[in-house]
């Protein structure tokens, strides 16, 4: 259930297994690193991912979301118990909030806004 998740000078890139991206209707999500506005971690991201309206994908209330709001505006892949990388986003694409599990969320958001 892991997702890897790169980052570089020019990108972050959060790669999802073949079945994330089936059961979430997701694909591979690649953001520019100029494109990020903040970065932070949310300790509860499960509950982020529940109020956040209605959603498309794999969703296990209280447990798992691979999931995206019906705007297409948030993106969550997110587990009860793993902190996240919560990136603010303004780009061309409609992707405006992405959430992501991983247990390296700390050290992530201080290299993004370091």
């Amino acid at each position: 259930m892991t997702v890897k998740i790169d980052v570089d000078e020019e990108f972050v890139r959060v790669r999802l297994s073949p079945w994330q991206k089936a059961l979430g209707l997701l694909g591979d999500i690649n953001v520019a690193r100029g494109d990020v506005l903040e970065a932070d971690v949310v300790e509860d991201p499960v509950r982020r991912a529940m109020a956040a309206g209605t959603k498309v994908g794999l969703r296990l209330p209280w447990l798992y979301y691979v999931a995206r709001t019906i705007r297409l505006d948030e993106a969550f892949v997110v587990r009860r118990g793993v902190p996240s990388l919560s990136l603010s986003i303004n780009g061309d694409g409609r992707l405006r909030r992405l959430l992501v599990s991983t247990p390296q969320a700390d050290s992530l958001a201080r290299e993004l806004t370091g």
